[in-house]
């Protein structure tokens, strides 16, 4: 039987003491050699626990050491064998890198590092490289005349189908779905620990449009409130906010402490517990909490979840960011929310198309259908049908884009524009198109594989790996500085044994300029690394912290209002991500201590593209 503290609850839980091994799930070696540095002892009080963990993670990158050139970082073999040595409980991880090397070679293949995949992965490559193999091998037997077209090449698995239908009537009535979508509805609700007889599972587009959706069918009439709780500009939720103050919504959000960007617990205590302290409990509105950031990594506690509840709120947890097998921590299978929201994708590393999942209990169904939402039917509710043979179907100008054509999620306007689709759109492919096999060949393999793993080695290998990873970079500084200064800047947690597996970050150069963090992310891509960027906002400063917030605050224009906060660099580790991937980060990032890094860059892609390209 696992441990109460896992996942979250080693965030909470184990700190406060009920958990005395800090590197809980996995056996400590005590067979080190006298000269190594010993397995950490299980300290007695939180303190003690995170400051060892602090200097465990610390002495596993040369105690002490500053590293000013790129060239003198110590090599990849050298830096894994110090990271084992502090850590050998890494070493009992293999199983995740069998798993990446027998189902994800293209990773290797094409040497590529991936830290901006966010969400769960339902297939493995492994998978669409043998469709792809078998169904070339068919076509070329009955057709030699034309070339196929790629979407044969690159298998979908599923396409999706909108439906032009209110939230409250799916609820109600609900609708045939294919056996394909029943058996991935399944495989997903048993993924997610969550319970058929608890809660229904509205599939959407994507992330964005379960966020509309909710938000179009919520009576802020009666509960006019909504509290969000985000350190950063999300997409998902900008579109929920906007949604909902057209609809007459008082929006509010918690506000983050700088520097280490904690929730101000004080001001959002207020905001959920509100002014009127009545006996009889009041319906306030529509509580939006996700349990980590998934740019800084900052995890948040349970409670705020059971508080908002306590006072009349209703629950929607944001679960885009929790790791492959958070939902089964002790938190979540003891707390139900009245609505949840997750993401899928096709494949790591390959293929980020997916869809979106709407969790809505159904004790908490009924407060949808009091709705007066000017919206008759909103666009964003999907089924999932089997793949269009392109060999039987005839192109269709005028039919919707399926999910294997789109290698991306669409974008905020993309999804608005979905609401003007007319009823025609909701059946887009002929009976003759369907592949009957098709259900009966879907194996989510991608949710196999984490399942395989398992929370325990999931949550310990990431914990080791991002904690590397802040370390090393807080350990790169400019040369020839009296100061020291920092190429590196963390924001949110650093070094922390509770901590998610993402990460913001800046680069400065040496003299203290901060480098645009697209700019980042662009290099990087060349680099075969892809990141992602942020920008961290709702940040509370304090008086003594006046002089910075001027500094580092910038200013962004939306729509109908301006923002400020701070533009950043996120990488986001999965359950397959490797040593390897994490020093290969450190090791180009380190680049920009040479002054002419960026310069350099410039030049070399003129030369190899015979162009001027603005970098």
């Amino acid at each position: 039987m696992l441990s109460p503290c896992t996942g979250e609850a080693l965030s909470e839980a184990c700190c406060r003491g009920c958990c005395p091994n800090p590197f809980h799930g996995l056996p400590l070696d005590h067979h080190h050699h006298p000269h190594e540095l010993e397995a950490p002892k299980s300290p007695r009080t939180a303190a003690a626990a995170r400051h060892e963990f602090k200097a465990t993670i610390t002495s596993s990158l040369f105690p002490n050491a500053q590293f000013t050139n790129h060239e003198s970082l110590p090599s990849l073999q050298e830096s894994f064998a110090n990271f084992t040595r502090v850590f050998p409980q890494y070493l009992q991880t293999d199983q995740a890198d069998r798993i990446r090397a027998q189902d994800y070679f293209h990773l290797s293949l094409n040497n590529y590092v991936c830290f901006d995949y966010i969400g769960h992965g339902l297939f493995s490559y492994s998978q669409m490289h043998s469709c792809s193999s078998n169904v070339h091998s068919s076509a070329a037997s009955t057709s030699s005349s034309s070339p196929l077209p790629s979407v044969q090449l690159e298998p979908p698995f599923f396409d999706i189908c909108y439906r032009s239908v209110s939230l409250n009537s799916w609820l109600q009535y609900g609708s045939e779905e294919s056996e394909l979508e029943s058996k991935i509805r399944k495989r997903i609700m048993d993924f997610m620990n969550i319970s058929e007889d608890d809660y229904t599972l509205v599939f959407t587009a994507n992330q964005s449009s379960a966020f509309k959706l909710l938000a179009e069918s919520y009576p802020f009439y009666s509960n006019p409130r909504l509290l969000t709780v985000y350190d950063h500009e999300n997409e998902a939720a900008a579109l929920m906010i906007e949604s909902s103050k057209k609809r007459g919504a008082r929006v509010s959000s918690a506000e983050f402490a700088w520097p280490n960007l904690r929730i101000h617990s004080g001001k959002l205590m207020k905001k959920i517990v509100g002014k009127r302290k009545k006996k009889k409990k009041k319906k306030r509105g529509l509580f939006v909490f996700p349990l980590q950031s998934k740019v800084t990594g900052a995890r948040y506690s349970y409670m705020w979840m059971s508080v908002a509840a306590e006072k009349g709120w209703h629950v929607l947890l944001d679960a885009t960011a929790l790791g492959s097998k958070d939902m089964d921590t002790l938190g979540l299978s003891l707390f139900k929310p009245d609505f949840l929201i997750c993401s899928f994708y096709k494949i790591f590393g390959e293929n980020p198309s997916g869809f979106g999942c709407l969790f809505v209990k159904k004790s908490s169904a009924s407060v949808l259908s009091g709705s007066t939402s000017s919206v008759s039917t909103i666009m964003g509710i999907v089924s999932l049908v089997p793949p269009v043979r392109q060999s039987v179907v005839e192109p269709q100008k005028d039919v919707t884009v399926s999910t294997s054509e789109l290698r991306k999620e669409p974008s905020f306007s993309e999804i608005i524009e979905l609401e003007t689709l007319d009823e025609s759109s909701q059946s887009k492919f002929p009976e003759s198109s369907i592949s009957g096999e098709s259900s009966k060949l879907v194996e989510c393999k991608g949710l196999d594989h984490a399942d395989a793993l398992g929370l325990i080695l999931i949550s310990n290998r990431a914990r080791y790996l991002i904690n590397w990873l802040a370390n090393a970079l807080m350990n790169l500084h400019h040369p020839h500085s009296e100061t020291g200064i920092p190429l590196v800047r963390i924001y949110g947690p650093e070094v922390m044994f509770d901590r998610g597996p993402s990460l913001a970050f800046n680069v400065f150069d040496w003299n203290g300029t901060k480098i645009d963090p697209a700019l980042v992310q662009k290099l990087a891509d060349r680099h075969n690394i892809s990141l992602s960027c942020g920008f961290l906002q709702n940040i509370f400063f304090s008086g003594e912290y006046e002089q910075e917030r001027v500094r580092v605050l910038e200013t962004r224009s939306g729509t109908n209002e301006t923002r400020s906060g701070v533009s950043v660099a996120t990488a986001a580790l999965g359950c397959l991500t490797n040593f390897e991937d994490t020093y290969r980060l450190w090791a180009f990032v380190s680049r920009f201590l040479d002054a002419d890094f960026v310069e350099k860059e410039r030049w070399r892609y003129m030369a190899l593209n015979q162009k001027t390209i603005e970098i």
